[in-house]
């Protein structure tokens, strides 16, 4: 069983504790976004907002692991896990627009779990990461769980 496999069977069989775990681990490590799984789980009729909200907190967790981790592995860790461009430019961004950054990271397609661990390794602030991925994070989903939720309705997936 591939990983995509694997994820589509956790949303498939633990519905929204699916959408949290598939949000926890990819804000850590893995590379899989979840807004795949909350569209899925949105048009089959899951509530969006619980399916945004749940993924958010999970994201959330999931950001405050990688938050930890970076700052207790540190830069040498982080380099074995990710690309030295990662770190160059994850630097310069947060240098630049600081707790934002980390909002702009889980809005956008930017890879947010750099962030969570630079974070971590430029010892951010937690409350102020937490706030930034929060900012970022809800609003995607938000999106992510309407446009699933819109599929639904157009396909006749489920009743409004």
């Amino acid at each position: 069983m591939d990983f995509y496999q694997f994820a589509e069977y956790i949303v498939l069989n633990y519905g929204y504790f699916g959408i949290f775990l598939i949000a926890f681990t990819e804000a850590v490590i893995q590379p899989i976004l979840p807004d795949i799984f909350i569209i899925g789980a949105s048009a089959f009729g899951l509530d969006s907002v619980t399916c945004a909200l749940v993924a958010s907190f999970g994201s959330l967790t999931g950001g405050y692991t990688g938050y930890f981790l970076g700052k207790k592995l540190g830069t040498n860790v982080f380099l074995k896990i990710f690309k030295e461009k990662y770190f160059i430019k994850g630097k310069a961004f947060f240098e630049k627009f600081g707790v934002w950054g980390v909002a702009i990271a889980g809005f956008t397609p930017i890879p947010y779990k750099v962030f969570a661990w630079l974070a971590g390794i430029f010892k951010m602030n937690l409350v102020s990461f937490g706030a930034g991925t929060l900012l970022g994070r809800i609003p995607r989903f938000l999106l992510v769980a309407y446009f699933g939720y819109s599929l639904g309705l157009l396909f006749g997936l489920h009743t409004p």
